[in-house]
């Protein structure tokens, strides 16, 4: 889908925004124009008119000014690896690039904190860390590539969220350049803090639609000394489901807890040309289980009652990664499901959550969904905290916004999410794609009440807008 409104943008703007930014830093060629017109959300593109790259608050504030004044459209943007259309310019005006913004300021070892950039990748960060035996938990699949003001914006998870939880879980301070050009602090760098209003939180997963984060200090843990790795597979996918809560409710916690059904098992590995994981036809999904901790002896303790546990659902031989690099040939299967899938043709993926103990219904409701409504579902995801990524082929149909013959299955398959006790995102955001589900799960005084905070700080509606609602 490709799409390019007008706003009042002129040239008079271009040449203010190269006065703040540099010449160099504010694009508007078509290569830079269709580079940032697009991330991994499906196949849309929306074109932006000029795209700007600055490299401090004071220069968004600036730009901020200008397009506040003019009701020019501002849509930032990370490292477009997003998945609900957060970050794409729908009414066109200014596209702000975060990618120059690329420094951690700190790394703070007697209080463990970080303060960084938004644009430094997730992983990079996590390996800064790591080296001084320190510990940023949420890893989200594309932490390789993501940035970490991206993973605010969406409030990211990923496998370890299970255990350690997701990224409002960390943050304990923002520095944010607000849409009328307002530069705060949203709290303080401390543990505890019950003075006023919880703005930090509050900017944690509104996805660029109230301001624009420009630094960010995160609560930092101990690295843990060892990690141990289990694949465990099963005949009945719904046994799988039944599984993940049964380990909880044993008493065990694990640092990750992830399920792939077999269909996707299936192409990543043929695609990866990597047969780590053993498939046979009587077989419907895997469950990759860890555990990690800093005495080997109770992690092997631990993984042995689990795996004895899981005896009792129908499961397969149980595969011990014995060494890192098997460990690693396991997460880089895991990890790659959702970018193979999709050069597969199961472009369209939703990110319902439900409690873990609905996994079953949930799973076996999609799968009866998909017949009623003629797609082919593969699931995977963090089966740990209820979050099933569901990813959908159906013939004809490569994109879901706006499209009739995939509306009412999405509705469906959210009706069912809700009806379980869920909600319909749990990691991706609701960007454009979600937001004309949301009064499934919302009442219109939910949604005005979030229409009211949008409205205080962003009062001519120029900051990201058409996310999360009109």
């Amino acid at each position: 889908m490709n799409q390019r409104t007008v706003s009042t943008l002129t040239s008079v703007h271009i040449m203010q925004f190269k006065e703040i930014a540099g010449d160099k830093y504010v694009l508007a060629d078509e290569a830079a124009l269709n580079a940032h017109g697009h991330d991994e959300t499906e196949n849309l593109l929306f074109l932006p008119e000029v795209v700007i790259r600055p490299r401090t608050p004071e220069e968004i504030s600036l730009i901020f000014r200008i397009c506040n004044e003019n009701n020019i459209p501002v849509t930032p943007r990370g490292a477009g690896t997003g998945l609900s259309g957060g970050a794409l310019p729908q009414f066109g005006g200014v596209l702000i690039s975060l990618d120059r913004m690329n420094s951690i300021i700190e790394i703070d070892e007697r209080n463990l904190q970080i303060t960084t950039e938004p644009g430094v990748i997730t992983e990079v960060l996590q390996n800064a860390v790591k080296e001084k035996g320190l510990f940023y938990p949420p890893d989200p699949s594309s932490r390789g590539s993501c940035f970490i003001g991206g993973n605010i914006a969406e409030n990211s998870g990923g496998p370890k969220a299970v255990k350690y939880g997701v990224v409002k879980d960390y943050v304990l301070n923002l520095e944010v350049v607000l849409p009328t050009g307002e530069i705060i602090w949203t709290g303080a760098n401390v543990l505890k803090n019950s003075t006023g209003y919880n703005l930090t939180q509050l900017m944690v997963g509104s996805e660029g639609t109230l301001g624009i984060v420009t630094k960010i200090v995160l609560k930092l843990l101990p690295h843990p000394k060892h990690e141990l790795l289990m694949l465990v597979p099963f005949n009945s996918l719904e046994k799988a489901g039944e599984a993940v809560s049964a380990i909880f409710r044993a008493g065990y916690t694990p640092s990750a807890l992830e399920l792939v059904e077999i269909d996707a098992l299936k192409i990543v590995s043929a695609y990866l040309n990597d047969h780590t994981i053993p498939i046979d036809d009587t077989t419907e999904a895997h469950l990759i289980i860890e555990v990690d901790g800093n005495h080997i002896d109770t992690l092997m303790a631990e993984m042995e009652a689990i795996a004895s546990l899981l005896t009792n659902f129908d499961c397969g031989e149980i595969y011990f990664a014995d060494d890192e690099q098997q460990k690693a040939s396991l997460w880089k299967l895991r990890r790659r499901v959702a970018e193979v899938v999709k050069l597969q043709g199961y472009t369209i993926e939703e990110d319902t959550v439900v409690p873990r103990a609905a996994l079953p219904a949930l799973i076996r409701g999609v799968k009866k969904l998909g017949k009623e409504h003629n797609f082919h579902p593969v699931c995977y995801g963090h089966a740990g905290d209820g979050n099933l990524h569901i990813r959908i082929k159906k013939a004809g149909s490569v994109y879901s916004l706006d499209n009739p013959a995939i509306v009412p299955a999405l509705k469906a398959i959210f009706e069912l999410v809700h009806s379980l006790g869920g909600t319909i995102s749990g990691e991706h955001g609701i960007g454009l794609l979600q937001k004309d589900f949301l009064d499934i799960v919302f009442t219109s005084t939910h949604l005005n009440l979030m229409r009211g905070i949008k409205k205080v700080f962003d009062p001519n509606n120029i900051l990201n807008k058409g996310k999360i609602f009109d």
